[in-house]
């Protein structure tokens, strides 16, 4: 039951750098641009795989290089997912961008059938649709004005979501049945997310470049303490669930274990955080937003739950 250990730790690393991510994208990018901030996490994870990979240099060698291209390219996908994450978190709160990051159970379902040959439940449709539920009680209880703003917010959580998945089953079916170190696989995931944020922010839009250098010049390096933080959480909660991928007795088991939890996780710690420090925690605490939020998060746990059935 390793993987359950992981999956906690995923959790706790996973909520607080979300509400980082949030306090950054509304704080220092003021709701403009926040992808930029590619530019730290690129350089982040690349300088970290080098290190690692001196250390693990001989299982590296031992290692076929079309494995490790495999396992490089499953982190490409995972860095490119994020530009939708940070699109979505300048339009939602955390709370309810968790919420929407509910589908990711019936994607990891869907291709861990397709492609890893796991058993697919009919009654898990019936979970499909509570899970769903949740997000569009969200829109349904929301004002007029900000609906088509939320519905947005959902889309581009499914975007990122949907590439997302692909990366993480990529990285178990070319782990799958083979002997590999872990620490050489990760290596490889983060230094496929560290040049692929390079190469979208100084290759493919280098206004991303001018737009962090503006906003790290504005805070007066404060945003370099704040990433940095951010950035050894992400590391941590990055392997924690990949190995709990690969640990877990299925895919879908292991995401739904994750998922289920990540919104009470989320909505709990955004109410604390809320209370105690309102410019890092950022959630709206009127009863009607938190009623619905609180039934939503209840319809996708369940629902969640359904899915191991």
């Amino acid at each position: 039951m390793f993987w359950l250990v992981l999956i906690a730790i995923y959790l706790v690393t996973d909520s607080a750098a979300m509400f980082i991510d949030n306090y950054v994208t509304d704080v220092y990018f003021k709701g403009r641009q926040s992808v930029a901030q590619k530019v730290f996490t690129g350089w982040n994870y690349t300088l970290f795989s080098v290190i690692m990979a001196a250390i693990v240099w001989p299982q590296i060698i031992e290692t076929p290089p079309l494995l490790l291209a495999s396992i490089t390219i499953s982190g490409i996908i995972a860095g490119v997912s994020s530009i939708a994450y940070y699109r979505a978190l300048e339009i939602e709160e955390s709370t309810n961008i968790a919420i929407f990051f509910q589908a990711a159970p019936i994607l990891y379902l869907v291709f861990g059938w397709f492609l890893l040959g796991e058993k697919f439940n009919p009654l898990q449709l019936i979970a499909f649709a509570m899970i769903l539920a949740g997000p569009l009680l969200i829109v349904a209880a929301s004002r007029k004005n900000s609906r088509k703003a939320k519905l947005r917010a959902i889309f581009l959580v499914l975007i990122y979501v949907f590439i997302y998945t692909i990366g993480n089953v990529l990285f178990v079916k070319v782990n799958s049945g083979v002997e590999i170190d872990f620490r050489v696989a990760m290596t490889f995931v983060f230094f496929g997310k560290g040049i692929s944020n390079l190469a979208l922010c100084y290759v493919i839009r280098p206004k991303w470049v001018k737009r962090f250098r503006r906003v790290a010049r504005d805070s007066r390096g404060k945003i370099y303490i704040t990433l940095s933080i951010n950035g050894v959480l992400c590391l941590i909660k990055d392997a924690a669930y990949r190995l709990a991928l690969l640990t877990a007795p299925a895919v879908a088991i292991a995401a739904a274990a994750g998922d289920s939890l990540e919104p009470i996780v989320i909505f709990m710690m955004g109410i604390v955080l809320t209370l105690i420090n309102p410019k890092l925690g950022r959630e709206k605490l009127d009863k009607k937003s938190v009623a619905a939020r609180l039934v939503a998060t209840a319809l996708v746990v369940v629902g969640i739950a359904v899915l191991q059935i």
